[in-house]
Formats: C-alpha cells, structure tokens, sequence
C-alpha cells in the first residue's frame, strides 16, 4: 500500500503532494500549481479525485483526477462556488460536493459528475446563522450538519442523498457554550459520537448522535489548552482510524493536545499536549492510524509525528519543507 499526503499552501497558491513511507519519512512527489490562495481540500469517497478550494475570487473549487499509481494530480477542471469556502467535504456516495463558508454565511450543495468533475450549478445554497466553518453527513448519508462559529450553533439537516436537498431537522440546530465558536466537526468512526474543536474558548465538545431521528446530544466540554494560554485558537481535530485517541491542533500556543476516547461513553481523558509547528491550521492522520501529520501556517513546514497505540504519545519522525502558510493536510491509500 502506498500512502500518499495532500497539503494546500495558501501563500504559494499550490498544494505539495508527499509519499509517507512505512517508517514515517516523506518524500516530495509533485507540487501540482492551483492558483489562488488554495485552503480547504477533501478527497472522494472512491479516492480517485480531490477537490480544493480557492478563496480569493473569483470564489471556486478546483478538481483533480489522483493517479492511482503515484498519487500525482492531473488539473480537470475550475468550476465556480457561490461563496468563498471555508471548507469542503463529499456525501458518502461521492454524489455531492458540501461547501461552508464564512463570510458568506451560507453552506451550498453540488452535484458531482460521473467524471468526478463538480456541475457549476447548486442543488442548493441555504443561509446560516454567522460564520458557517464546516459542514459532514453522518454515515448513512441521511442526516447533515454544519458548525456555525459566529452563532454558536451546530445545524441539524435532513438530506436526501438522491437529490442532494436538505431542510431543517426539528430541532433546527444545537447551541454550543456562548462563545464556544464552533469550528470543525467529526463523527467517531462507529458513528455514535461527534466531536467538535471550538475555536474561541480553546475547547472540544462531545455529543451522543441519534442515528434513528438525526439528532445531537451535548455529552461533556473539555479544554484543549495548555498551561498559561489565555487567548485560545483551536483549529482542527481527527480521529484514528480505530476511534481510540483524538488529536486536536491549537495555533496559538502551537500545541497539539491527545485524548483518549471510552468507545462505551465517548468520554475524552486527556493525554497531555505535543509542542510542534508554528501555527497548526492543518492535521491529519494516514489511514493505517501510525502516523500523524500538522502542518505550520506559520513555518512553512508539515512534520509527521509516530502515535503511541498504547499511550497515545506523538514523536517526531520527520519534519519537511512545504509551500507557503500550508493550511490543509489530506491522505490517501492508493
């Protein structure tokens, strides 16, 4: 199996396409141009294509076809997006591109071609409270949420992965601590739990999710701080494949925070906090769960870090240069 790694680089306009070798080192594979300041990238569900968001205008998403061999990006095609996106992700059928965005305070649906390539034209764009920052389906594709920062609100939707149409679920939403500033959210991989990575309080929030009426319920909050930082930026969070520890990256003090998870309950018990790359905006964790990768906005750099099974400890195994204030980090097993 070869494992290969995506990172968008907002500053250089382009993404760095890296192999991870078995014992954790990296090495360059392409650095395929996008143009434009590139963030947010997701990978389909049949790994054959990647998608990334440009958010300086004009607003859009840019389609790559994976070369299932190498890994490397073949452009396809630009289509446009109705707002500039925050972040991108597909349904589980690969059918529908899902975008959030931020300042436009909106979240919007696109069709995918059988080619891979996004239809210009929404199935659908619904206005959110402010600052829409992420948006997943749960695992049957039947339910859709997205994470509004500015309103402290995660969106609950009703979808039909036929047509690609939501509407509100009842209730519509679930509110977050004030102030919490939802940002990116997750399902557990056994699909009964949801975590969230608040950006403005410098916290991870839990939630039991009701597969039967597609419904969240608030479980537990626990900081992702360190010692000494009072002024939280929180940023991304992921799983291991498994679903037995988290990761959840904090730019402010450059830290990334582990948890262990009660696959029972969902609780989160803390594991202690790894110092890594200047400014963590982007991480992500290859699809065997041994290693895990944070990439510095502000270093210009990734690392890969080995994860402990057992203690869930991060060590540095390799640290590489990138393109300018990498932001988003994707695998892929080919």
């Amino acid at each position: 199996m070869t494992v290969v790694t995506y990172v968008s680089n907002a500053g250089s306009g382009d993404i760095s396409v890296l192999r991870l070798s078995a014992d954790g080192t990296l090495s360059s594979v392409q650095t395929a141009a996008v143009g434009g300041t590139v963030m947010p990238l997701t990978v389909g569900p049949g790994r054959r294509h990647l998608y990334a968001s440009v958010r300086s205008a004009p607003w859009s998403v840019v389609c790559f076809e994976i070369d299932s061999s190498t890994g490397e990006l073949r452009r396809q095609s630009t289509v446009p997006l109705p707002e500039n996106t925050a972040y991108l992700s597909t349904d589980h059928g690969g059918r529908y591109l899902l975008a959030a965005s931020y300042t436009g305070n909106a979240i919007s649906i696109n069709a995918i071609g059988a080619d891979g390539i996004v239809v210009a034209d929404p199935t659908a764009v619904l206005a959110t409270p402010p600052h829409a920052h992420s948006i997943i389906t749960d695992p049957s594709d039947r339910y859709l949420f997205a994470a509004a920062l500015g309103g402290d609100a995660l969106l609950q939707y009703l979808f039909d992965p036929r047509t690609g149409r939501v509407v509100p679920n009842s209730p519509a939403f679930v509110a977050t601590k004030p102030g919490a500033g939802p940002r990116h959210l997750m399902f557990h991989p056994q699909g009964h739990f949801v975590y969230v990575a608040n950006e403005l309080d410098g916290t991870v929030g839990s939630y039991e999710f009701d597969s039967s009426t597609g419904h969240l319920t608030p479980l537990d909050i626990v900081s992702v701080l360190p010692e000494g930082i009072g002024d939280p930026w929180t940023a991304e969070l992921k799983l291991t494949p498994d679903g037995r520890l988290l990761y959840v990256s904090e730019r402010r003090s450059s830290t990334i925070a582990g948890f262990r998870v009660d696959p029972g309950t969902g609780a989160l018990t803390p594991l202690g906090h790894t110092a890594t790359e200047n400014c963590p905006r982007g991480m992500g964790i290859d699809p065997t769960g041994r290693y895990l990768l944070a990439a510095g906005e502000q270093s210009h750099a990734v690392t890969a870090y080995a994860i402990d099974p057992e203690t869930g400890a991060l060590t540095a195994v390799d640290r590489r240069p990138v393109g300018r204030n990498p932001n988003w980090v994707e695998f892929v097993a080919l």
